[in-house]
């Protein structure tokens, strides 16, 4: 499976900031030297994708803005003998930056949808910015290198964590169908449910983050909408392919970081230092 094209929605208005993000978009505050979008973004370059649609909400235009070139500005610190600030930067001088609106708050599969027309790639990679992945390997290039493992170019592939049972009413929620014999942490899902109770929760394998998407999954995004404020989500989408597409998933290996939440940002960036 060759992946070219990611979606990255970050179109969410990040209200557990306030009142930081008034003004600064979530995904710009710092993790380490760089912003927790260029995060995201530099994980897409590790698996060869260079084309990569941001989905945003009006007044988050700083995010794309920070990848483009800024020629007065490289003009200037090369001026003043400074322009090594800008050289980290230059990786995405190649990178193909589109960038769509989601002007109402749906959820994700409609912040997905406002992308679907710009998508051409057969498999599209989506990014949800609240997940960072630490280890050898990105979460991409596991769901990547799952793909090759099994074969399967038509299928899905979702990133899976093992959470609390507690916490299973925060996550979508997998039943596994089959372990592939050569590595136990792909397996082909029969079932998922999103945000069971702990008490009825099938499992508690959630779905973290990352996943990779054929055109036959986004074929049935607009049919989905679960009744709740015309709510159109990812999860109902890939249960309504279940018995024409493949779904996997992957057990994710490393340390995920959520940064979501407070909490979960300060951790991030201890890690980070």
């Amino acid at each position: 499976m060759q992946l070219t094209q990611a979606i990255l929605p970050v179109a969410g208005l990040g209200t557990r900031f306030l009142p930081w993000t008034k003004a600064v978009p979530k995904e710009l505050l710092p993790l380490g030297n760089q912003p927790i979008i260029a995060h995201l973004v530099d994980e897409c370059l590790s698996v060869g994708i260079r084309e990569i649609c941001f989905v945003i909400s009006r007044g988050k235009e700083a995010i794309p803005q920070y990848f483009y070139q800024d020629p007065a500005l490289e003009a200037e610190l090369k001026r003043r003998g400074k322009s090594h600030f800008l050289e980290q930067l230059k990786r995405y001088d190649e990178v193909k930056f589109h960038v769509v609106y989601q002007d109402q708050q749906l959820g994700d599969g409609h912040a997905i949808l406002q992308a679907v027309g710009w998508a051409k790639s057969p498999t599209v990679a989506i990014l949800f910015g609240d997940d960072l992945f630490l280890g050898k390997r990105s979460g991409l290039e596991q769901l990547r290198d799952a793909a090759k493992l099994t074969g399967d170019d038509h299928g899905a592939y979702v990133a899976l964590q093992d959470i609390p049972q507690e916490h299973t009413h925060r996550y979508g929620i997998v039943t596994v169908d089959t372990r592939h014999p050569k590595d136990e942490r792909v397996m082909k899902l029969k079932g998922m449910v999103e945000k069971p109770k702990p008490e009825s929760a099938p499992s508690t394998l959630g779905i973290v983050g990352r996943y990779l998407i054929p055109q036959s999954v986004f074929a049935v995004l607009p049919k989905v909408s679960n009744g709740e404020g015309g709510e159109i989500r990812l999860i109902d989408a890939l249960i309504a392919s279940l018995s024409t597409t493949p779904v996997h998933g992957v057990h994710c290996e490393g340390i995920r970081l959520d940064t979501g939440t407070p909490e979960g940002f300060r951790e991030a960036v201890k890690i980070f230092e």
